[in-house]
């Protein structure tokens, strides 16, 4: 019913925002206390699979109610959905309260500044630059912003760490135990859902990007095109603890992260000019089956790693390193594209002798920033009202068309090399499945 941008942006950012991050980690609390150790891997399977089939679905509903309808009926449809929600969630066992709790409003200030300035300057690097300033980007201590936001906002979080040390060793309720963070299947469960989200959202980032803008799909073509990552994560996500229920931990989320950095390499060597959409369909397939993997294991190990009665503090710091992960991959993703993008469109148009030098030194300058990874017909228009035509303006067509396969393909090398790394860091996860006779 928003009669204008602020209001949908109060209902939509502000409250849907709040909503989901009361909502997020009490469903881990709620898998605990409703299902026991040894059920606990299916079930956690089960909530990633439904998240899979929100991530199918939603691209082709969203797609399709926007383009023949409005988009006022997405959220209109959402409004049943809670309402369904609200009355299936009576059948559920509820977590018990702790009494006389008061929240800690100063641990609650000091971990949302700092995880806020950490993410606002990791999602500004694609703008301002990583280290060093961009040209068109502040510029403090000859540094880039960004530097100054995460080290700022690192600070905050280590005094807010203090903090909770200090309420705890006085006996007074704390957000979260920091000793817990010591415990290594924690330590090795919130490692590895870092790198599950920031290579997933990396992949939505850049998968969508070649689809929509490199070869012109519509939104629900788009969806369709994603469609199988989503159908083999919820395949392998209800799957595996199905089909494998005393498999190792461990090595299924090797197997997961393996399955992505396949999925990433397939794709990064596939991508060449004239390619089309069918493209991606293998390496979504891949890279969904070890989404699913991880998706399978890892929301049981991080839960059952502490005492049931910790559960809704790891679901708090699953739900924070997940987002963290979710916003770094998106900036580092789109921050190596534009970088690839713009350093090979550069050399491409200063090296190709049907582009004037002027029109080079001059795209030089304007695109010292960046260059914007456009659609070709956004392209041809805004060469069209610079006066470039014919042959000159095919040849800076046909190097932007590369440019972007390059900054593409950089990109995603980047995010297989996090793909790799993230299988040395599996090494703290359990070889038995929770609840396992030993």
């Amino acid at each position: 019913m928003a009669p204008n941008l602020t209001v949908l942006m109060l209902g939509w950012s502000l409250l849907e925002g709040i909503g989901a991050a009361l909502i997020m980690p009490a469903i881990v609390a709620l898998v605990a206390s409703n299902f026991g150790p040894a059920e606990r891997a299916r079930a956690y399977g089960i909530v990633a699979a439904a998240a899979a089939i929100a991530v199918a679905l939603g691209p082709l509903i969203g797609g399709l109610l926007t383009t023949y309808a409005s988009w006022r009926y997405v959220f209109a449809g959402e409004v049943f959905m809670v309402l369904g929600i609200l009355l299936l969630a009576r059948r559920m066992a509820d977590a018990p309260a702790e009494p006389h709790v008061q929240l800690d409003w100063v641990g609650t200030v000091l971990s949302a500044l700092g995880l806020g300035l950490v993410v606002f300057g990791i999602l500004r690097s694609g703008t301002w630059g990583f280290f060093w300033p961009k040209p068109s980007a502040p510029d403090w201590l000859g540094l880039s912003p960004v530097v100054w936001f995460v080290l700022g906002g690192g600070v905050l979080l280590l005094g807010f760490l203090n903090w909770e040390r200090r309420r705890r060793d006085a006996g007074e309720a704390a957000l979260i135990d920091p000793s817990l963070l010591r415990n290594p299947g924690l330590q090795g469960g919130l490692t590895s859902f870092f790198f599950q989200y920031l290579l997933q959202n990396g992949l939505f980032f850049t998968v969508p990007l070649f689809l929509s803008v490199a070869l012109g799909l519509s939104a629900v073509e788009t969806g369709v095109r994603i469609l199988p990552l989503s159908l083999a994560l919820l395949l392998t996500a209800v799957g595996v603890p199905r089909a494998f229920p005393h498999a190792s931990p461990r090595r299924i989320v090797k197997l997961g992260f393996l399955g992505l950095f396949l999925g990433i390499v397939t794709l990064t060597v596939a991508l060449e000019a004239g390619v089309g959409p069918e493209v991606v369909t293998w390496p979504m397939l891949l890279a969904g089956l070890g989404i699913g993997a991880l998706a399978s294991q890892l929301g049981s190990v991080t839960v059952s790693a502490v005492p049931d009665e910790a559960s809704a503090e790891v679901g708090g710091l699953q739900n924070t390193v997940s987002f963290l992960g979710a916003s770094i991959g998106t900036a580092l993703a789109g921050a190596v594209l534009i970088s690839g993008l713009t350093s090979s469109f550069l050399t491409g148009i200063q090296e190709n002798p049907a582009i004037p030098q002027n029109l080079s030194s001059q795209a030089q300058v304007d695109l010292a920033g960046g260059a914007p990874f456009i659609p070709d017909d956004q392209l041809e228009a805004a060469l069209e009202n610079a006066g470039v035509t014919g042959k000159t303006a095919q040849a800076v067509m046909d190097e932007n068309e590369e440019a972007r396969l390059d900054g593409l393909r950089a990109s995603l090398s980047v995010l297989a090399l996090l793909a790799l790394l993230a299988m040395f860091f599996t090494n703290h996860l359990p070889t038995r499945q929770p609840g396992a006779k030993t």
